[in-house]
């Protein structure tokens, strides 16, 4: 079932919060849960009731190594724990991806019936990995069930995310907290599921319609020139911007009509001035699980063997710079995707994280550039740098195979052709390249110069406050969302013009993750 549908939007939504609201107002804490429980298990097997069983074996087998980690906290019962969680990932997302390669390796012929990639695998996969290694370290408290379950199906994070914590989530389930109705946490949710709504329906859809034929004439050996490259790689870049964003914003409103806030998934990533920096506002959940459970851990690793072989300070150095952002950014493109095209998007990332990372390092040793990296020139001048790198990357996120990422990656960097009539001429985005142009122009007004929903709306919402990264997201005193009669006007048009391009059909890029 899609955000995007008229069956949301017109039945499963109204009908699973009112049977909410008038449990949670009758005080039937059990059967209030259970209602919310029940509506996110037929909310997942809408798309597949065959998977739904997937989804209840992982919660029942890490609900149970998650009481045995309370009592007993051994790293051989984490171990099997994580071993368990990763094997079905493995199976489900990349066991025809590894069959497909040792047969083109060894010119075998090992035949595996294909297996369809169950929604969301990937997310609620790590999210309870992470609950599992927390629980470990002692980090989460006694927890019931039903508390278990809903942490985990929740239906506006259990598809896309965000990969949410058992400390965050576990208190807002509590039967002094939960279902606790405020008129203000309704408006703003709805606001702010209006908003999601429009960017996906309104602007992603749009906008793919001039990505998808550059991409297409690509895959068939067309060579693309500089300028048809760029106005495609653009093109889908603000296509993925909006569908993400556009998503998390949706869920992020849904949670909040139930009184539960998400943590914040994506804020203003275009914006960034860094590499770094934009992946603290891309996909932050994931960043941030990256982060802690895995890139940390391995660089802390690392440092202490180099520290105890008496590597020196360049051996440290190279240990710790090079290889945990590599191991970490191919793990980043495997969780996007089984096909190499994904772990080559990984490994260019880490590649760029590398070069920040050593940019940092050698900036600190000049003098006075602390100084001079916050002058408005060079602030301009690292996010274009950055922005321009992470659309050469999206190139091959979208791409299906490795050739036509070297085909589109070459006429990007000008190989195949710089011709300043293209500029007029890009023929790759259908029969109106001049609407494709305008829709670039469009794009990067919105993304640079309006507000993010963290700026808009939700930081106007207590329930929001300390939640989410402060990164580039000052408070925004042109623009201000205040629930007024002409706000509620403009939001309405937005919905009513929504509301009547919805196809129902064009799911969200990151379903397929």
């Amino acid at each position: 079932m899609l955000y995007n549908s008229y069956i949301f939007i017109f039945l499963f939504l109204p009908i699973t919060l009112l049977g909410f609201h008038i449990l949670r107002r009758k005080r039937y804490y059990r059967l209030t849960v259970s209602w919310l429980i029940a509506a996110s298990l037929f909310f997942y097997g809408w798309w597949n009731p065959i998977y739904l069983g997937l989804l209840v074996g992982s919660v029942l087998f890490n609900y149970a190594f998650g009481s045995l980690l309370l009592k007993r906290p051994y790293k051989l019962f984490l171990s099997l724990g994580i071993i368990g969680n990763l094997g079905a990932l493995g199976y489900f997302k990349y066991g025809n991806f590894f069959v497909d390669n040792i047969n083109a390796l060894f010119n075998n012929n090992i035949i595996l019936e294909q297996i369809i990639l169950p929604l969301g695998i990937s997310f609620f996969t790590f999210q309870q990995i992470t609950f599992l290694v927390d629980t470990y370290l002692g980090k989460t408290k006694e927890y019931n069930f039903l508390q278990y379950c809903l942490f985990v199906t929740f239906f506006p994070q259990l598809i896309n995310g965000p990969i949410v914590h058992h400390e965050m989530m576990m208190p807002q389930f509590a039967k002094s907290v939960l279902g606790k109705l405020k008129l203000e946490n309704l408006t703003i949710g709805f606001t702010t599921f209006i908003i999601g709504l429009f960017k996906k329906v309104i602007i992603a859809d749009n906008i793919a319609i001039f990505a998808n034929p550059a991409f297409n004439a690509a895959k068939h050996g067309f060579d693309l020139t500089f300028f048809e490259a760029w106005g495609a790689a653009l093109v889908y870049a603000f296509q993925i911007y909006f569908d993400f964003s556009g998503y998390s914003d949706m869920a992020l409103g849904i949670g909040l009509m139930f009184g539960i806030a998400l943590p914040f998934n994506f804020l203003s990533p275009f914006k960034a001035k860094n590499i770094s920096e934009f992946w603290r506002c891309w996909h932050m959940t994931l960043s941030k699980f990256i982060r802690e459970y895995l890139y940390n851990p391995i660089s802390l690793l690392l440092t202490r063997y180099a520290i105890g072989k008496n590597f020196g300070h360049i051996g440290v150095f190279i240990l710790s710079i090079f290889i945990p952002p590599m191991i970490a950014f191919i793990c980043v493109g495997l969780w996007h995707g089984a096909g190499w095209n994904f772990i080559l998007f990984g490994v260019l990332h880490g590649v760029y994280i590398v070069i920040h990372n050593i940019w940092v390092k050698g900036s600190n040793m000049i003098p006075k550039y602390k100084k001079i990296k916050e002058t408005n020139i060079i602030k301009i001048i690292s996010r274009f740098i950055t922005f321009t790198v992470v659309v050469f990357s999206f190139v091959i996120f979208r791409t299906e195979s490795i050739d036509v990422a070297k085909n589109i990656m070459e006429s990007l960097l000008g190989m195949n052709g710089i011709e300043f009539v293209d500029m007029f001429q890009i023929g790759v985005f259908g029969a109106n390249p001049i609407m494709g142009i305008a829709w670039i122009t469009l794009s990067f007004l919105i993304v640079n110069f309006l507000p993010n929903i963290q700026q808009f709306i939700l930081n106007q919402s207590r329930v929001f406050i300390n939640w989410g990264d402060a990164i580039l997201n000052k408070p925004n005193q042109v623009i201000k969302w205040k629930p007024t009669l002409y706000w509620g006007i403009f939001f309405a048009i937005m919905l009513t013009l929504s509301i009547i391009s919805l196809s129902g059909t064009n799911e969200f890029i990151y379903f397929q993750f």
